[in-house]
């Protein structure tokens, strides 16, 4: 539930306490416990601790449950305001869905020339308090200002779905791009969304946690590149674009089965990728790579053998399997129900990709997955 502007004033003058087990078993002694320790403000008091306690903002920042869910994650934001900086640092960068200021920390973090704003005043107060940088009320469609460069962050959800057409968002893409016809935008998406009539750059970035966003660049901000891919790791940053060549070919599965980075993936640029770390494809229409070492920074399977699917649960009894990591890509098939349907009583974990070469569904045995830790900070392609 969001915070009423007044709420948010008075939670800027209070210490919330960073103790309670904020648990579904506690919820009613903590909802009590707010309530006598705040008064009328209780409420507001219990749903910041509660926003606070998922840990992926700063403990010192004000939110909401609902703000802190769609807040760009930090990483995520630093890469944007890094590539600004870098190619822009004297630009004027105006946030207009700035909410409560993950994009401002990260600009400000950068020491770019920042300024945001928000139709939204209980977002603008949070973003005060939170970071030290201009807010101000204003539409996103209707700019108080003309800058360099502007970010925009359109609602992707509405009535509690997810929104596949741009001209859905909120506010609409076509109508946010028309807004801001002077400036370069950096427009962050949901990366199901189909973008091949934009004529920049799209990166498609992701955590260790998963996709995150697609990210929209106009003009210079694209670098020359029509399609990118960011991995955000704790080892660092991984980049791959489209200038990488992408002459790869599907071949017979190597040493071990990899699966791409669902960025990489989301983006059209496993064949690049491919090509950089040495590998290829086991069906040149499927998402897929083998090769013979697992690249820094990523995990595989060691590739043991490639059985008929209706031959799968007595290869795994061969092996001694026990729990399973299925994937699954290229056929039907509900990998919950088929471990149920294999009721494995072996010892060994292992892991089974479930794909198409060719025209023939096939499971591939592999032993569990594995890491190669990256002893890298940085890698670009």
């Amino acid at each position: 539930m969001s915070l009423s502007p007044d709420e948010v004033r008075f939670l800027r003058t209070c210490e919330i306490p960073s103790d309670r087990e904020l648990s579904a078993r506690s919820a009613i002694e903590d909802a009590e416990f707010f309530r006598r320790a705040f008064g009328k403000f209780g409420r507001a008091a219990f749903e910041l601790a509660k926003a606070r306690s998922a840990h992926k903002l700063p403990d010192s920042w004000l939110m909401c449950h609902e703000s802190m869910q769609q807040a760009t994650p930090p990483a995520v934001a630093q890469v944007r305001a890094r590539r600004i900086a870098r190619l822009f640092p004297d630009a004027l960068v105006h946030d207009v869905t700035c909410s409560i200021g993950t994009e401002a920390h990260a600009c400000v973090e950068e020491k770019l020339n920042y300024y945001g704003s928000d139709l939204d005043l209980s977002r603008i107060l949070m973003a005060q308090h939170n970071v030290s940088a201009p807010f101000h009320i204003a539409d996103a469609l209707q700019p108080a200002m003309r800058a360099d460069i502007v970010i925009a962050d359109p609602a992707r959800r509405a009535k509690g779905r997810r929104i596949f057409k741009p001209e859905d968002l909120l506010p609409p893409l076509p109508d946010l791009i028309n807004a801001h016809p002077q400036a370069l935008l950096a427009i962050k998406c949901a990366p199901g969304i189909d973008f091949s009539e934009w004529d920049g750059l799209v990166s498609v970035v992701s955590t260790t946690t998963g996709v995150k966003e697609a990210c929209l660049y106009s003009g210079a901000l694209s670098e020359g590149h029509r399609r990118e891919a960011v991995m955000i790791t704790n080892s660092g940053v991984d980049t791959v674009t489209d200038a990488l060549p992408d002459d790869v070919g599907a071949g017979e599965p190597g040493k071990y089965i990899l699966d791409p980075d669902g960025a990489v993936v989301r983006a059209g640029l496993v064949r690049h990728y491919a090509h950089r770390e040495g590998l290829w494809m086991l069906d040149e229409r499927i998402a897929y790579l083998t090769g013979d070492e697992i690249p820094l920074g990523r995990s595989g399977f060691e590739y043991i053998e490639t059985v008929p699917m209706k031959k799968l649960k007595a290869a795994l009894k061969a092996h001694d399997a026990g729990t399973i990591e299925i994937l699954v890509r290229g056929v039907d098939c509900d990998p919950d129900t088929l471990r149920k349907k294999l009721a494995l009583k072996g010892k060994t974990p292992m892991t089974v990709v479930l794909t198409r070469i060719g025209t023939q569904g096939v499971a591939l045995v592999c032993r569990a997955r594995e890491f190669r830790h990256a002893a890298v900070s940085e890698v670009a392609g």
